[in-house]
């Protein structure tokens, strides 16, 4: 039989054959403490019972389990050897009943990895906390089961755990007898069970709301933490922003909320952002803020928080078939992230990050050749693990805000209400969608579908202007283009701005027109006989998804005054095209960095602000020619510190610069201020430095040669804790010297003793661009060693292994050549792995198209 992988086409034969009953899960959880004897693996003992029904009696077919051993099986009650049946990943099942019994007795795994049951030692204080973490299909780690999001069916846990823990699963638990118990799910899909067991600080509050029947509502509210987080842990907040987010979905769903409570739990070393398991959704611990953050960190916490909960209806309540249709949970959840961020809480601002940070995301990965349709063609569950991206999530949630512009929002909204009540607890593809959508909004979905659903790619939107003689617009028009390699011309509904400078100096809007822009030139009728503007604005208020151009006017008006321009989400986009010019070699990277040092110091937008210090950190590491890389870097330096010293004390602001300027140091004169402001012999004016801004300060130092082990193991002492752990290693990692890269090649691909958390520390430190000579060697070992890694460690370690540590800071033609020949060589590699190199091999050939961009620009 195959291995851990699952096709599309093996789910599907399944999916004909089997029907779920109901499972009954045992875990035994109490080997998680106390010392662990023999040369293997740390297990749990996992009991499970599944009752199904199998359409064609007599047929065969599989369960799925990953583990160490299993120790009893039986069908039926009929005993089966598991030496026979059990392959390390599948139970072979013969001869099936109408009606069967399955009772798995296994040893299954603790996990290091984050995937599974994840086991964590606190160093501050010995104590060990589980979690369980499945997408898309880790939970077979932990129990036998059907792995596939069609075949859902309702759980009952009960969980064994060492004295003085407590447990929480999907449905309310109580204690007795040392084993916590369950209530039975909703019938709900395998990768959103979830177990959760530790002495976690856990504090409660409650939601109740009236609902139009009369009958009242009432959810119990958790949120936990390690207690070593529990002096950090604001959960008056999340919960506020928890019960806004109810209130708001209720108020726009008409479901009410169908899992009984509402736990959320931020744990250690989580691979993602957060897990939308049903009554128990979990976020990585790093939501927890050890120290100051700007507005724009509480921001993004209130997204994810809101993202999950809109999984409780787009995913959980209605779940797709099958992976191709992974959209249709998660570009939902995305576009109502930032839909209820705005309506619900204090983050009004919310759609100025949308179109900055996330479609920033959405559109690089739309632009690599590994694109592809919002519905994905997932093969397997490789492919479904590389498919979280950014077309799945901020693409998608982009073209949807799309949709709301083309159908209107009550129509949009009667469509998803139509949707839960048709599909409830069962599972959709994108037809259904489509049919309740054509029900509500009169239009033709299939077209629409088509042009943004089934089709990769992004347009490019570029505006032209005619004048008359009368110095004013004969006509304006959007010219639409799209890349050779995906031609598809899109209908768009935008909002075409014209802004002018004011007597005052502002650069505002004085006109603006909606059309829809189809095919490949469009004319703005209703723009014609304006006075000529001094910059026009193709996608004004972002109503859809492309790349916006400029024509020479306005980008002559940018360069000058791109800090007048009042309205910030118009400003936002802006700089977003800005950089999107800079990607694709159509601005200097010398450019972008001159705007970034004269007019971000006044940008008010926090979240802004702090997207442009990762673009212009990015521009001078990959698209600066090498030969203006040394120079270009001490501009930026100086200008972060002058911008540092100019910031209001105290302020947000003042904040991001200070981490800005930390990792743009590149003068002897900068590290000294970083290692007075560490030591308290100099200080900026209202600059707090509290522990986590202090590990900021030590990496680039360290990287630098001037912080040694000494320095950071002294700070660790002061910082014991497992956040200071991990950037310790970081630091460590950062270290210039042959035999700290050397090391940490060691530990990261020649061993798996490191947990997930600390690979991707130690990855983050050997990767300095600083670095490029110390580096070079390890070109020719990556290609070497990725396909033995691959198939080697779990999924996750191998993509944050391929990614990370993928040579990008070797740019060259040989550095692409050596790329182009493993790709040549390993044409049978695993396709998810070639499609992580094609990926990295594509950001390194358009970061060679800037550097010469940028050089040719020299001495202009």
């Amino acid at each position: 039989m195959p291995g851990e992988n699952l096709t599309r086409d093996e789910a599907r034969e399944r999916a004909a054959l089997l029907s779920v009953d109901g499972y009954e899960v045992s875990l035994d959880l109490r080997s998680a403490v106390g010392e662990h004897s023999g040369g293997g693996p740390r297990t749990f003992r996992s009991v499970t019972t599944v009752r199904f029904r199998c359409a064609e009696p007599g047929a065969s077919s599989f369960a799925d389990l990953i583990a160490p051993s299993v120790t009893a099986l039986s069908l039926n009650g009929r005993d089966l050897d598991p030496g026979q049946v059990f392959d390390g990943s599948r139970i072979l099942l013969e001869d099936l009943a109408a009606d069967n019994e399955l009772v798995v007795d296994a040893q299954c795994a603790y996990s290091r990895t984050g995937e599974g049951m994840h086991r964590f030692v606190d160093p501050e204080d010995g104590e060990v906390y589980l979690y369980t973490q499945y997408e898309p299909a880790d939970s077979r780690r932990v129990f036998a089961n059907f792995e596939q999001p069609d075949l859902k069916a309702p759980y009952r846990f009960e969980v064994r755990a060492p004295e003085g823990w407590t447990v929480w699963s999907n449905g309310a638990g109580e204690p007795a007898d040392g084993v916590w118990r369950f209530a039975e799910t909703k019938p709900i899909s395998t990768y959103i069970t979830c177990v959760v067991a530790g002495p976690y600080h856990y504090v409660t509050d409650s939601y109740e709301r009236v609902l139009e029947d009369g009958t009242r509502l009432e959810i119990p509210l958790g949120a936990m933490c390690r207690k070593g987080l529990a002096p950090h842990f604001d959960a008056d907040d999340v919960f506020l922003v928890t019960k806004q987010g109810l209130d708001f979905f209720h108020d726009h769903f008409d479901y009410p909320y169908p899992f009984g409570k509402y736990d959320q739990a931020f744990v250690p070393e989580y691979n993602l952002g957060a897990m939308e398991n049903p009554g128990m959704v979990t976020f990585r611990e790093e939501f927890i803020f050890r120290g100051k953050v700007t507005r724009a960190s509480y921001e993004g916490r209130a997204n994810v928080i809101l993202h999950e909960m809109a999984h409780m209806w787009f995913g959980d309540l209605v779940t797709m078939e099958w992976w191709d249709d992974l959209w249709l949970k998660e570009s939902f959840a995305d576009f109502m992230g930032a839909f209820s961020l705005v309506g619900a809480t204090r983050f009004t601002d919310g759609w100025i990050t949308f179109a900055n940070r996330r479609k920033a995301w959405a559109y690089r990965a739309d632009q690599l050749p590994s694109t592809h349709p919002i519905t994905a063609d997932i093969r397997d569950l490789q492919d479904a693990k590389l498919n979280f991206d950014g077309i799945t999530y901020a693409k998608g949630a982009s073209v949807l805000k799309q949709l709301v512009a083309y159908v209107g929002q009550d129509a949009f909204l009667e469509g998803a209400r139509r949707y839960f009540k048709r599909h409830a607890y069962g599972n959709t593809r994108l037809g259904d969608l489509l049919s309740v959508l054509e029900e509500t909004s009169g239009r033709d979905m299939a077209a629409w579908s088509r042009a943004w659903l089934q089709t990769a790619g992004v347009n490019s939107l570029t505006p032209q202007v005619l004048l008359g003689g009368d110095g004013r617009i004969d006509e304006l028009a959007v010219v639409q283009e799209a890349a050779e390699s995906h031609p598809e011309l899109r209908p768009h509904r935008v909002a075409v701005g014209l802004y002018r400078r004011t007597d005052s100096g502002t650069l505002e809007r004085y006109a603006q027109a909606e059309t829809d822009v189809d095919g490949a030139r469009t004319v703005v009728a209703e723009l014609a006989g304006a006075d000529a503007p001094e910059l026009v604005l193709v996608n004004d208020d972002d109503l859809t998804y492309c790349k916006t151009r400029f024509d020479d006017t306005s980008l002559a008006a940018l360069r000058e005054h791109l800090g007048a321009l009042t309205d910030p989400l118009a400003r936002a986009l802006c700089w977003s095209a800005l950089w999107n010019m800079t990607r694709d070699a159509l601005l200097p990277a010398r450019d972008f960095v001159d705007l970034v040092l004269r007019f971000a110091g006044r940008e008010s937008d926090i979240g802004v602000l702090q997207m442009l210090h990762a673009w212009a950190e990015s521009a001078l590491a990959h698209y600066a020619a090498p030969a203006a890389r040394a120079e270009l870097g001490v501009r930026l330096a100086r200008g972060a510190r002058r911008e540092l010293h100019d910031a209001e004390p105290g302020s947000e602001h003042q904040l991001a610069w200070a981490r800005f300027f930390a990792r743009t140091a590149a003068e002897p004169a900068d590290f000294d201020l970083l290692t007075g402001l560490l030591d308290g012999t100099s200080a900026v004016e209202g600059l707090a430095v509290d522990q986590e801004l202090r590990w900021a300060f030590l990496e680039p130092l360290a990287a630098h040669g001037v912080a040694d082990e000494k320095v950071l193991d002294a700070e660790l002492a002061r910082d014991d804790t497992a956040s200071g752990k991990r950037h310790q290693v970081r630091c460590l990692a950062a270290r210039p010297s042959a035999a700290v890269k050397a090391q940490c090649w060691a530990q990261v691909v020649e061993s798996d003793a490191l947990s997930n958390a600390l690979v991707e520390a130690t990855i983050s430190g050997f990767a300095q661009s600083s670095q490029r000579e110390l580096l070079a060697p390890y070109t020719e070992k990556y290609f070497a060693a990725i396909e033995r890694v691959w198939t080697g460690r779990s999924i996750q370690i191998g993509m944050d292994v391929v990614r990370g540590l993928f040579p990008a800071h070797q740019d060259s033609q040989e550095t692409l050549d050596a790329t182009d020949a493993w790709l040549t060589s390993h044409e049978d590699a695993a396709p998810a792995l070639r499609r992580l190199v094609l990926e990295s091999r594509d950001d390194l050939a358009r970061a060679l198209r800037g550097q010469a961009c940028d050089g040719a620009a020299a001495g202009r």
